[in-house]
């Protein structure tokens, strides 16, 4: 942003600056041009005034010559010509002699207004000696134009020196705004950035900026602190919980233990299936625990590399799958490095192994694979159990949605959470031949090709 209204406002005053200096500079040069001009033809003119008393009058030419020398200490050159374009007298240099002079002598006996030209870095000014119409002869003066050509590079000088000035004191402003109205914006996006990652004591700063990015980092703030209210009492909450159910649930456990060891009969009977039944609740309350810390992650992205992962626990689990009696393999597939939560690509297998091994018969196969797709790393539990109906499917990732779970239902629950918090995507699908596949699209780490 910092960039964009930098280069915005220099390209503005860029445009301002050029339509008012260079208009200026022109209209000066040609004012200067002007002036130059009219000063030559009016020392031209002073001549062919004393030239016209010798001329027509017969005067002694003293005033003309007289004049002739003036124009010489100002380093002008002048000729005067008589009626027949003779030259009378000059100055000592002969720059208003020649073809171009003799021209311009002749369009001014015969009464013309003549359009004199600009003569290796001279310029030529003829004027009649008496009337316009019956000149007794005629004068030309040509005179430097170095004068001029000073005056209108230092006009140019001064207008290109404002210009840079100008351009400057924006380029000064245009930072300054920019990062004024950048600076507490990209400050603001670093703050919700690191709260997005997990760092719930995140706050923006209020103090500098428009009002309006003040106002915005204010409510930011207020979002944040009851954000991390929240989060904290879920956390608290969570604790509680777990403390106050697993400790009852140990205790209750030990009580039945205590009351089997000399019960026999229906007896016995019934205090192992109320063991049983102290177990289940006891993965209840843990799988109830794990799904809400899932529900509750907010992820700090570490480099997890899916392959040594996907290895990793294929092989712990292997001992459950051989006692089981069901084929637990990997497939091969490139080295990839996902951007995640720490543990959370170990915690999805662990269930989706799980869920998996209870699920295949004696003799079955699960296999655990990894591929590049796109711009994500995609990996797959794939199993030849009995599978899921589509109505299943549809309410898998719900909590206790499959009622045919053979375990406490909140397996693929956990699992959704912890991959769509990290931004990936997570669906069902049918094994070829029977059985059903966990397809998750987990994102790559930056820089990842």
């Amino acid at each position: 942003m910092t960039r964009r209204i930098t280069w915005t406002l220099l390209a503005l005053t860029s445009v301002l600056l050029v339509l008012a200096v260079v208009p200026l500079a022109v209209s000066m040069t040609a004012r200067e041009r002007v002036a130059f001009r009219d000063e030559q033809r009016a020392a031209t003119r002073s001549i062919a005034a004393a030239a016209e008393e010798h001329l027509s009058d017969g005067k002694p030419p003293t005033g003309m010559r007289r004049e002739l020398e003036t124009a010489a200490r100002a380093g002008d050159c002048a000729a005067v010509y008589d009626a027949a374009a003779r030259p009378v007298a000059s100055t000592p240099c002969t720059a208003a002699q020649g073809e171009e002079a003799e021209e311009l002598v002749e369009d001014v006996l015969a009464g013309h207004e003549p359009e004199p030209p600009e003569d290796e870095g001279r310029l030529l000014a003829a004027e009649p000696a008496g009337e316009v119409r019956r000149p007794a002869g005629a004068v030309v003066l040509a005179r430097s134009s170095d004068p001029l050509d000073t005056r209108v590079a230092t006009i140019w000088a001064w207008s290109a020196a404002i210009g840079a000035a100008g351009l400057a004191a924006s380029v000064l402003l245009s930072v300054r705004l920019a990062r004024w109205v950048a600076g507490p914006l990209s400050a603001l996006d670093v703050s919700a950035r690191r709260l997005g990652e997990g760092a719930l004591d995140a706050r923006a700063d209020v103090d500098g900026g428009p009002p309006e990015v003040r106002r915005l980092a204010t409510t930011f703030n207020t979002m944040a602190a009851r954000t991390e209210a929240l989060v904290h009492g879920h956390r608290a909450v969570i604790a509680d919980v777990s403390h106050q159910l697993r400790t009852p649930l140990a205790a209750l456990r030990l009580r039945l233990d205590v009351l089997g060891t000399g019960a026999e009969g229906d007896t016995a009977v019934e205090l192992d299936a109320a063991q049983e039944e102290i177990a289940r609740l006891s993965r209840l309350v843990d799988g109830l625990l794990a799904v809400a810390r899932a529900e509750q992650a907010t992820p700090r992205p570490t480099t997890v590399r899916v392959g040594e992962v996907v290895a990793e626990r294929v092989a712990a689990w292997s001992p459950v799958a051989e006692e089981r009696g069901v084929r637990l393999r990997t497939s091969e597939g490139p080295a990839l490095t996902a951007a995640l939560g720490s543990g959370h690509v170990e915690q999805i297998l662990d269930n989706l192994i799980a869920n998996a091994l209870e699920a295949v018969p004696d003799g079955g196969k699960v296999t655990v694979g990894h591929r590049l797709v796109g711009e994500s790393a995609r990996v797959w539990v794939r199993d030849d159990g009995p599978g899921m109906t589509d109505e299943a499917k549809a309410v898998a990732f719900r909590r206790f949605g499959n009622p045919e779970a053979r375990g406490t239902g909140l397996g693929l629950a956990i699992v959704h959470r912890l991959v769509t918090v990290n931004g990936g995507a997570v669906r069902l699908e049918d094994t070829l031949g029977g059985g059903l596949t966990v397809v998750m699209d987990l994102p790559l780490w930056a820089g990842e090709p």
